[in-house]
């Protein structure tokens, strides 16, 4: 059980071995409420019974607790945690419920809050001193502590006074308020943090289950990390406000990682030394130790009244009589500071998760249907409003959030969602990133991956239907033109690839016949820098013949799978007539050649007659 380190007292070997005896009487009584004995309260600057004191907004009030500590010896096997064989140590068992209750309760903290890296040897160490694991693992088949588990009566008799808030419904006190099951939450404490991990319907501080998730999410509150030294020191000193509690948290939280193992339920070593509490300034802090190299013992009255040698100094007559020595002022002790209010488990903000956000995909320049959408929950695992989440677009697609920013924060709604306004997809395709970043100190983050694919068409054909010519050497005359689709409408932006092929599928690319040029004039017969116009259309650079006649391919693909396959014509033109006549123009001096007849022989022996 627990107490603040400024509220104890301690008691000599007498009172200590009374209080034991106590302890062990009640445990192994069966009761209907063990509760931890404690001795009487004295000396010191306790606080007078009745008076009013807080209880510094510790989950356990700072009630008793047991100091036992580790055994000398720890468990081998650094590491190996709870598969060690069943025997050795006593104390290095945990009864089975018990430690089945601490590792669930790790794992369903680590699914809500996974930043938390809660240990479940941290609420074995906090059992054990709370409870001696309660009390041996004495719990029924549902881990429920038989008898319950019950500290003293916090009514200002060497503890803080804490009124009741139950009416007795867990402590069956309806005066005080009494700390409460194997882990000790006053009823206060576990009205707010009270878990059901059992899955019961009920939320019982007498349940180890119950209790241990409970316990586990307390300590995981304002955003700690206990994987962090400090973080984990402020954890167990929420539950405790002493550093004694804290030294005897720590000792056994490093027996437990060294080692331990499953024990049978109500067979675990029963504790025997409760702490006293006193009521002391909230300040104050115990008396240090002896200094390096000096005594340990104080300096006491001899028997029979006579003053120890040390107390005299010889008179300035040469007496003995003892010389009185001022003392000096007792600085007066710092003004208490007023605890820091802790907030609630239901406006402590504890996870966030995705709050089923689709595929982020979308064309370049087109609106994403999806939108990313995340849920924040408080340290109890409801959704929690009114929480600040920013949402950040990374990457070199140039996607936007509506309004050209890349970075917006939207607070979450009574359903704990936060949903980021609508993605404007860049015109360059590629991958990018989203992260939603919500919390302070340890704030929690989530990355969404998102894709931009480039305009597409589902259709692209040419414009007209004109044959393409060119002789070897020269450059096609008529222009090749296209129009790109997409469901019909006009595809713009849309890239496409020309290539001259040997094949209609275009699987092999062609090294001769028609070619485009470069910037720097060099033949190429492969260009991927087309893009269609806002109208869909795209206009072929000129392009050229070399000196092999033939039929040729050009294969234009669409980004998106469209293609079309355009034929060119590479031939010599006819041979020209002399000065420029046609090839049928023979007939001399412009006649025609039908006015043009063969000349006729005369027959043998006949004479031309002479003109």
């Amino acid at each position: 059980m627990a107490v603040h380190m400024r509220r104890r007292l301690r008691k000599g070997a007498t009172t200590t071995a009374v209080a034991a005896a106590a302890v062990a009487a009640l445990a192994a009584s069966q009761a209907p409420a063990a509760t931890l004995a404690v001795g009487s309260a004295g000396g010191g600057d306790q606080k007078a019974a009745g008076e009013d004191t807080a209880d510094d907004g510790a989950a356990t009030g700072n009630s008793p607790y047991y100091t036992d500590l580790p055994p000398l010896v720890t468990p081998d096997k650094p590491g190996s945690s709870s598969k060690l064989p069943m025997t050795g140590s006593a104390e290095a068992g945990i009864p089975a419920s018990v430690l089945a209750a601490y590792k669930q309760a790790e794992q369903t903290v680590a699914a809500t809050d996974p930043a938390c890296r809660l240990p479940w040897q941290l609420l074995a160490a906090i059992g054990k001193v709370e409870s001696g694991q309660a009390r041996g693992g004495r719990v029924d088949a549902n881990g429920t502590a038989s008898p319950r588990i019950l500290g003293p009566a916090l009514n200002g008799q060497g503890f803080a006074l804490i009124k009741d808030t139950d009416g007795g419904a867990y402590d069956g006190d309806a005066v005080h308020d009494r700390a409460v099951g194997p882990m000790q939450f006053i009823p206060s404490t576990w009205a707010s943090w009270g878990q059901d991990a059992n899955g019961d319907g009920r939320k019982d501080p007498n349940n180890i289950y119950d209790a241990a998730l409970a316990a586990g999410r307390y300590l995981c509150a304002n955003d700690r990390d206990l994987a962090l030294s400090a973080d984990l020191d402020r954890a167990v000193l929420s539950y405790n406000r002493s550093t004694e509690y804290l030294r005897t948290v720590r000792s056994w939280l490093s027996y437990y990682q060294r080692g331990t193992h499953e024990i049978p339920d109500g067979t675990g070593a029963l504790p025997t030394a409760p702490s006293t509490p006193v009521g002391s300034s909230p300040d104050s802090r115990p008396s240090p130790g002896p200094r390096p190299g000096g005594s340990s013992k104080p300096t006491l009255p001899e028997p029979g009244g006579k003053p120890s040698p040390d107390s005299l100094k010889p008179g300035g007559d040469g007496s003995t009589s003892p010389t009185p020595t001022p003392k000096p002022p007792t600085p007066k002790p710092p003004a208490p500071k007023p605890p820091t209010a802790e907030p609630t488990p239901a406006e402590t903000f504890g996870s966030l998760e995705n709050a089923g956000t689709g595929p982020l995909r979308a064309t370049a320049g087109q609106a994403f249907g999806e939108r990313v959408s995340v849920r924040a929950r408080n340290a109890l695992g409801a959704p929690l409003a009114k929480v600040p989440v920013t949402f950040t677009v990374t990457g070199t697609t140039g996607t936007l959030f509506t309004g050209g920013k890349k970075t917006v924060t939207v607070r979450t709604g009574a359903d704990g969602t936060a949903t980021a306004p609508v993605l404007l997809a860049g015109e360059q395709a590629g991958e990018f990133t989203v992260t939603a970043v919500a919390g302070t100190g340890r704030p929690r983050t989530l990355t969404y991956a998102a894709t931009v694919t480039a305009r597409q068409a589902d259709t692209i054909v040419r414009t007209d239907e004109k044959v393409l010519t060119a002789a070897p050497g020269e450059k096609f005359a008529d222009a090749v033109t296209v129009k790109a689709t997409h469901k019909d409408a006009a595809a713009a932006g849309v890239a496409v690839t020309a290539t001259m092929v040997k094949d209609p599928a275009g699987l092999i690319d062609n090294d001769e016949g028609p070619y485009f040029k470069d910037a720097d004039g060099k033949p190429v017969r492969t260009l991927t820098t087309l893009t269609t116009d806002a109208e869909g259309m795209l206009r072929l650079p000129e392009i050229h013949a070399d000196g092999t006649e033939g039929t040729y391919l050009l294969r234009l693909t669409a980004e998106g799978g469209a293609s079309v396959v355009i034929e060119l014509t590479v031939q010599a033109p006819d041979e020209a007539a002399p000065d420029g006549a046609s090839p049928d123009e023979t007939a001399p001096d412009g006649a025609s050649p039908e006015e043009t007849a063969p000349e006729e022989k005369a027959p043998e022996g006949t004479k031309t007659p002479e003109a």
